[in-house]
Order: C-alpha cells, then structure tokens, then sequence
C-alpha cells in the first residue's frame, strides 16, 4: 500500500514540477521486466506508473496472431480510441517493418502483405492490423475488468494494461505519433 502511494506521490510531483505539453519529446518507456511504464520527456522522467500488465506468455519476439506476447520494440501511438471496453486504448503500430521482414523470410507473410505493413510505416499510417503477425496491440485501462487478478498476473492477450486511474493520467501526456519503446 505504501508502494502505492508514493508511487502516486511521485506521479503528481513529476506533474507539477514541469509544464505538461505534447510536445514530441514526449514518449513512453515501458520496462517488461519491472512491470513499469516512465514518462519521458527527452531524458527527464516525468512520471512513473507501476505495476502494469503484460501478455500471458509475456514479453518478447511475437511470432503469431494469438501468441499472447506483448511485442519488444519500437512503435508510435497509431490511433487512440476514447470509448474503448478497456476505458481507453492507445493503439500501437505494430507489426513494424522489422516484424515483417523476420515474417516474410519464414514464410508467414506473403510479399503483398510486407508491402502493406512497410508502405504503412513509411506514410505515418497504421499498418495492417488483421495480418499473421497478430495487431490490436495497444496501451488500455481495465474498463471492467478484475482490479485483483491486474495487480497479480499478467493477464492480456499481448497489450500493456494500466488501472482506470493510470489510463487516466497517462491521457494528459499521450496524442497520436507518440514514441513507445518497449523493453
């Protein structure tokens, strides 16, 4: 519980110590092992929020819709639904191209859907969302789900959940085009 608050104490000092924009050296590191995201803006740390969720079979290389892997990488916030069943959803631009190319050279993917993902990529768009590699993947809140099984497993079938509350806070800071790195 302690843990708790002063994780809350630290968000709103981060808050108030600096001007919140969105400004594009905002963006997301989001630790797989630590369970936590950070807040960027350039290097300094304007938040951290803590005991996040991942996939059921955790974090690392996906290789199938399905496979309940949150995917390591780099992507941008693609789009941003306020109306989500899970509060709210920050749709990431995964499968990159990287993703893409490991697919098509094993024969997951054939060369019109790399063209489809890289084009994507290339243009700012959301790449391919129905594809081998699996999509929908995504930064959410818990809507109506089990505060309880959040706070001990990792419970999504690849996303990165958050509480309402952190959903919440993390809004202020998040807009299409934001860098999330996932480690």
């Amino acid at each position: 519980m302690l843990k708790k608050k002063l994780s809350k104490v630290f968000v709103l000092i981060g808050c108030l110590g600096s001007s919140v924009s969105l400004a594009s050296d905002v963006w997301l590191l989001v630790d797989t092992e630590k369970l936590n995201m950070e807040v960027k803006k350039g290097e300094k740390t304007l938040a951290v929020l803590e005991n996040i969720a991942i996939g059921r079979s955790g974090a690392g290389k996906k290789s199938h819709r399905g496979d309940d892997v949150t995917p390591l990488g780099n992507y941008r916030i693609g789009w941003i639904n306020q109306k989500s069943s899970f509060r709210k959803f920050f749709g990431l631009t995964y499968p990159d191209v990287d993703h893409a190319d490991e697919a098509l050279k094993q024969g997951k993917i054939d060369l019109g859907t790399y063209e489809a993902i890289a084009r994507a990529h290339t243009s700012g768009q959301i790449p391919p969302q129905n594809t081998e590699l699996g999509g929908q993947i995504g930064i959410h809140g818990l809507g109506s789900a089990n505060l309880a099984i959040h706070k001990t497993t990792n419970w999504t079938h690849g996303c990165i959940a958050l509480t309402n509350e952190q959903i919440d806070l993390l809004s202020q800071w998040v807009e299409k085009g934001t860098l999330v790195t996932v480690k």
